[in-house]
């Protein structure tokens, strides 16, 4: 004979603060297990926003991001030839060939941290699409002008339009304010490809080469013309999306190992606290237990109903922290890509799959917490229970 539902949460309810007490704690343990996987996911969708899935980047294979990464101009000029390459109206090849490289920019609230410049092609409206100028105007190629990301002119000092940034010798005029829908570049200031390589003495070796292909199918087509040309057999070309998503990889992976490690160690105590309630519900109830088993309710049925209980708990606590952690996806925080070392600012972002893995965690916590005191509560003695003891 099972225990009525109905009996479970009437318990809960007659031991409302004891019960408010472990509700609360479950849900904030959940609430940062949430918030670590939501940043883990926000990078993550960050950086895979940054491309598109018909363009092509081309980077040196020993490198392990874009500022490592030397393409020479003979490469520059055997690449551009490549049949795959999509072309404007006007017949030019949609292509940037870009320079990379990381400058000190002073935060605002104080201190100073590393930003991204890329130099880029003319055609780079063109190649993405998402990016979209909202104030001022494009850089002019035949000047030391830059346009910035959102995301930096709101962090940094002298990095809204009008400003002046000066390095490599030179004075930079920021003309123009740009928005890339939330991805990558947003963090980036950029320029024109051959202003930075002139300042920086680079000649004409670029770090990343990225153009659209004609059809997204001919990507196969493209890896193996690398992979047969002598010439371009040192260099990897990569699908843009798929470049940054593996740019991502470290520092979401970073962000879960060290959040998780905490959240354990936090979720130690919010065991406890449950173990703590349900040892108290199995004192305060004793008579009921002894009742139901004289009724004909069995050690199994008892254990269920406890465990039941235990793991209402945790739900309920579960819910209470997903819906805080949920108001998380309207803030931004930035913190350093440890693949290009350089400021990255991202949102945090849920998914299904945050909320189902969420869900899970509490209820193992629950369990957990809920095991012993309900096989406590399942192995008292009939008559003793009666007793009140």
């Amino acid at each position: 004979m099972k225990v009525p539902l109905k009996y479970v949460t009437r318990s809960i309810k007659t031991r409302k603060l004891t019960t408010a007490i472990t509700v609360t704690g479950i849900a904030l343990v959940v609430f940062v297990f949430a918030a670590v996987l939501m940043m883990a996911y926000g990078v993550q969708k960050t950086l895979i926003a940054t491309g598109f899935p018909d363009n092509v980047l081309v980077a040196r294979k020993s490198s392990n991001g874009e500022i490592s990464s030397i393409i020479t101009g003979d490469t520059r000029d055997v690449i551009k030839t490549l049949p795959f390459i999509a072309k404007d109206d006007a017949g030019k090849l949609i292509i940037s060939e870009e320079p990379v490289v990381v400058i000190n920019l002073e935060i605002k609230n104080g201190g100073m941290s590393n930003v991204t410049v890329r130099g880029v092609s003319q055609e780079v409206t063109a190649l993405r699409k998402q990016v979209k100028i909202k104030e001022g105007r494009m850089f002019n190629p035949a000047l030391r002008e830059l346009i910035v990301g959102q995301a930096i002119s709101k962090k940094f000092l002298d990095a809204q339009i009008g400003s002046k940034i000066k390095f490599a010798g030179d004075n930079w005029t920021i003309v123009g304010l740009f928005d890339s829908n939330g991805s990558g570049f947003d963090s980036e200031l950029w320029g024109d490809s051959d202003q930075l390589l002139n300042a920086f003495h680079r000649g004409n070796s670029v770090s990343t080469i990225t153009f659209r292909l004609n059809n997204a199918n001919d990507f196969e087509k493209c890896r193996i013309a690398f992979e047969s040309d002598r010439r371009l057999n040192q260099f990897e070309p990569k699908i843009e999306q798929k470049f940054f998503e593996e740019q991502s990889e470290f520092l979401a992976t970073f962000i879960r190992v060290l959040g998780i490690f905490i959240t354990v160690i936090f979720s130690i105590g919010a065991v406890i606290g449950a173990m703590i309630t349900m040892y108290s519900a199995v004192a305060n109830r004793t008579v009921e237990i002894g009742t139901m088993r004289s009724l004909g309710f069995s050690r199994r049925s008892v254990l269920a109903a406890f465990l039941t209980e235990s793991l209402f708990i945790s739900i309920i606590g579960a819910l209470i922290g997903l819906f805080f952690a949920s108001f998380l996806q309207f803030f931004s925080i930035s913190t350093l890509n440890y693949s290009s070392f350089a400021e990255l600012s991202f949102s945090f972002a849920l998914s299904p799959r945050i909320v189902i893995s969420t869900l899970i965690f509490a209820i193992i916590m629950g369990f957990v917490g809920g095991f012993l005191p309900s096989v406590r509560a399942a192995r008292l003695n009939i008559v003793s229970a009666l007793r009140g003891g």
